[in-house]
């Protein structure tokens, strides 16, 4: 019989194999150096001490005697004993295994003791979690400093290494605190205490209110409402963790500020998008996490990582659950020649037509004619974009649309800004419903216009948090909508 040893990282699972016999000393030494710590205070794992030997035997009558089924005593939340290994019983541990491959075993033992060499002697760290093993494991030590957590199974020994070893702390700046509460309560936990406010000459005020030092903090804040308050909140607080020695700082700002000026368009025209993105590096941001930008090259801006989300999978599950006999009668609709790959990508998800709406400005905000592309006659047309401003366009859209024969008209739009005379340009238009997604607070205008309705997208932001702490890819949520 061979005894696998396993170590696990974020990238998947490395196999070593090594033979059982020579083993049987190296692990016992490991039981039996466990066995000097305190484990956590439960009838089964005194139980578990008591089964552990002291070393004599092969690895398999080891591994066998120490298994019990899943779940016979899962580490409580919140215990204030540890069990590892020490640096020095390490060196120790490492001098037997290096005596075993002298004599001719697998040279991948080294390497996994090696993934103990950041084990600490300090005990009690408060937090503990599940080790992620196969069936039948058990977990032999909670989650202390060095994140590392090793566990038994009948056949094999399993270290599971790299996990994060820090928590998770998310504070709300004043654009969305809203959203902020939706997305900690998905995550289980509560928001920082954070005060954000103006001294009376109007500088903005950050104060937090507990300690974030080797944490990893999440700062949830979009770019709207008094969009350059909110801004400068945004770069202070990144600022006060940074200086706080938070581990790794990031800014989870749904709607990305100034994004509409991420080019020249006009002669002596700023490149706005790129400024923000450089104030927020200089400040100390380490990572971003925004949705559906409107120009895709703004992650260029930046010099540190940008994940930006998107919409698209929420939009779809809409339109699935809300729009009668899609497949057949509704075709998706895009409200000018720049949003033409967004709906593209959606009608190739659903299966259905696409059409384009071309657009012509003489002034700001301001649409003159438009040029349909397409047929929607007796079909359901979905108009699909990334923001809705002053929701003049969608109203030209939504009439060109009518007057080409579409029997209803949607729009579904990931920013909902709806400034100025949005609300009056809805109430209006021939629109049956204008969809938009929380990453901009909208209730009290859904509250005066019927027409309204709301995505919530705080699962894809919770998700996208926990699988940045956890190290895990995030692509699943490109096409996929959490639950």
């Amino acid at each position: 019989m061979k005894t696998e040893m396993t170590r696990q990282t974020p990238r998947g699972s490395q196999m070593i194999a090594a033979s059982a016999q020579p083993m049987a000393g190296v692990w016992s030494g490991v039981f039996s150096l466990l066995r000097k710590r305190k484990f956590p205070s439960s009838i089964a794992a005194r139980q578990h001490r008591k089964e552990i030997g002291s070393g004599s035997g092969s690895a398999s009558s080891s591994l066998r005697s120490s298994s019990v089924a899943a779940g016979e005593y899962p580490t409580p939340p919140g215990s204030s004993a540890a069990s590892f290994v020490s640096l020095d019983d390490l060196d120790r541990l490492r001098a037997e295994v290096s005596d075993t491959e002298s004599e001719g075993e697998s040279s991948g033992i080294v390497d996994s003791f090696d993934l103990l060499s950041v084990a600490s002697a300090a005990e009690g760290d408060g937090e503990a979690t599940a080790a992620k093993a196969r069936s039948k494991a058990i977990q032999l030590a909670p989650r202390h400093d060095s994140g590392i957590v090793i566990a038994v199974d009948l056949d094999a020994i399993e270290i599971c290494a790299n996990m994060p070893s820090n928590s998770i702390k998310i504070f709300a700046g004043n654009s969305h605190p809203e959203l902020a509460k939706l997305v900690a309560r998905r995550l289980g936990l509560d928001l920082g205490r954070v005060v954000v406010g103006k001294y009376s000459n109007e500088e903005t005020s950050v104060t937090l209110g507990e300690s974030v030092r080797d944490e990893d903090v999440f700062l949830v804040q979009s770019g709207c409402g008094e969009i350059n308050d909110n801004l400068m909140e945004l770069l202070i607080m990144i600022n006060a963790c940074k200086f706080a020695s938070a581990r790794r700082i990031t800014a989870v700002i749904p709607c990305f500020p100034y994004a509409r000026q991420d080019r020249k368009d006009k002669s002596r025209a700023p490149i706005s998008a790129k400024l923000v993105a450089n104030m927020l590096t200089v400040a100390g941001c380490d990572h971003v996490i925004t949705m559906d930008l409107h120009a895709s090259q703004i992650q260029g801006f930046f010099d540190i990582p940008v994940d930006n989300l998107y919409a698209e999978p929420s939009a779809l599950k809409y339109i699935r659950e809300n729009v009668a006999d899609y497949t057949a009668n509704a075709v998706i609709v895009s409200p000018d020649a720049g949003g033409a790959k967004r709906a593209t990508a959606i009608a190739d998800r659903l299966g259905i037509d696409f059409a384009i709406i071309h657009k012509e400005r003489k002034v700001a905000n301001q649409v003159s004619r438009m040029v349909l592309v397409g047929e929607v006659t007796g079909k359901t047309a979905i108009l699909v974009d990334d923001m809705a401003d002053t929701c003049g366009t969608l109203g030209h859209a939504a009439q060109t649309l009518v007057d080409h024969g579409a029997v209803a008209v949607y729009a579904i739009v990931t920013h909902g800004i709806l400034s100025g005379k949005a609300l009056e340009c809805i109430t209006n238009s021939p629109l049956t419903r204008v969809v938009v997604t929380n990453t901009i607070p909208h209730a009290a205008k859904k509250a005066a216009c019927p027409k309204i309705d709301t995505i919530d997208i705080s699962a894809t932001l919770a998700e996208a948090i926990r699988r940045t702490h956890n190290g895990e890819s995030i692509s699943y949520l490109f096409t996929h909508a959490p639950e």
